[in-house]
């Protein structure tokens, strides 16, 4: 099972993050809170983790997931920014919002949505993101946690160690973390275009 690290909300314990990156970086799987609810992490160049990912969740594993970043100039290395967008993304991060963007060369094609070459980018609103991020020193590979058949609202993180602690290394618990998912803003080839509306505040379009 995995270990549960209890973090504070506010001021996060560098120790326990430590674990919790160097668990990323060795190609393991955590659990952690974030403006939209919990999710799962893993590294980059994790190849594997998708296929766990798909199989923990019951969905196709071609799903396209999200790289989770701390701020803009991030981005910019996954992801090609136009005026129009970094004025928009610039407006709204850090903040509960997934932006789909041209993907540039650096993200590997496994990781694109391979009909339009985009991927999707988040700079969650959360300090315990924020500081897993700065202690990791990069960008990391996400996906919201939704299991089948379980009501998410209920869930804590002693649930969801019963139900897939055995697939994490560890799972970060900083208290109650609501559920509520992210708003996806498409800024692709004709303006915001918004794909799904949930916690971010649509002021845009």
């Amino acid at each position: 099972m995995a270990r549960i690290l209890y973090v504070h909300p506010e001021n996060p314990q560098a120790r326990l993050l430590k674990q919790a990156s160097e668990a990323i970086i060795q190609g393991q799987l955590i659990v952690y809170p974030s403006d939209s609810g919990y999710a799962i992490a893993w590294a980059m160049d994790n190849i594997q983790a998708p296929k766990i990912v798909a199989k923990l969740k019951h969905i196709d594993e071609h799903h396209h997931y999200s790289i989770i970043c701390q701020s803009i100039s991030q981005v910019n290395d996954f992801a090609l920014i136009d005026n129009v967008a970094f004025r928009l993304i610039k407006n709204h991060v850090p903040g509960p919002y997934t932006f789909i963007l041209p993907a540039t060369r650096r993200v590997p094609k496994k990781l694109q949505h391979q009909k339009r070459k985009s991927i999707g980018v988040r700079i969650p609103q959360h300090n315990v993101v924020q500081a897993l991020l700065q202690e990791l020193g990069e960008p990391f590979m996400s996906s919201s946690l939704e299991l089948p058949d379980v009501e998410m609202y209920e869930m804590d993180s002693q649930d969801i160690d019963d139900r897939i602690g055995h697939a994490l290394a560890y799972i970060i618990d900083s208290g109650y973390t609501p559920i509520e998912p992210s708003t996806v803003v498409e800024l692709l080839d004709d303006g915001p275009q918004i794909i799904r509306a949930g916690k971010g505040v649509i002021d845009f379009v």
